[in-house]
């Protein structure tokens, strides 16, 4: 029988208060197709699986797609508008309407496609507080790898590049239960 994480998921996030101030943050901005992903949410369980407290993030990536207006510039206005929100955090904006051209690939539709091709499928999750203060998640992958702590590449990444991210990302050392696909 599968296991339908969303439940636990969202439990997760609501349990902390912290991640909700960061999620109340980004709403703000009233972004179109606008979420947060990444380690933001992978370590958030992660941590949770192995009864850890929270490990630092390097950033917090704030995706969101708008097709009107692409250019870096808007990004790093957004990035300042979240400093003078949360100036503690490293936060890091990214319009997925243009982030296909840094990739290689063919525009995406939507930021529901675009984290389609990140790199690992626990990785490859991205969650939002909707204007009625629920959690809502895109999850191109699904949850499943996320909560049974494995780590593979998507089928759209390329491999050495994944080898190479596991291995500097040294994530064993901190959550030791991950079961790491070569």
């Amino acid at each position: 029988m599968k296991t339908d994480f969303t439940t636990e998921l969202v439990t997760i996030i609501k349990s902390d208060t912290w991640v909700l101030s960061i999620l109340e943050a980004v709403r703000s901005l009233h972004l179109p197709d606008c979420w947060i992903g990444a380690g933001f949410v992978r370590n958030k369980v992660w941590d949770y699986k192995h009864n850890n407290k929270r490990t630092s993030l390097n950033d917090i990536d704030v995706i969101y797609f708008n097709e009107n207006d692409i250019t870096k510039t808007r990004e790093l206005a957004l990035e300042k508008q979240l400093k003078t929100i949360n100036p503690t955090v490293n936060w890091s904006v990214k319009n997925q309407a243009r982030m296909h051209l840094r990739n290689g690939h063919s525009p995406y539709k939507n930021c529901y496609e675009a984290i389609s091709y990140w790199p690992e499928t626990a990785t490859a999750i991205a969650v939002q507080l909707n204007t009625n203060n629920q959690i809502e998640f895109i999850a191109p992958h699904g949850l499943d790898d996320l909560f049974n702590l494995v780590v593979k590449p998507t089928p759209n990444f390329d491999l050495i590049t994944y080898r190479n991210r596991v291995t500097n990302k040294g994530w064993k050392d901190t959550w030791d239960k991950l079961i790491i696909e070569r």
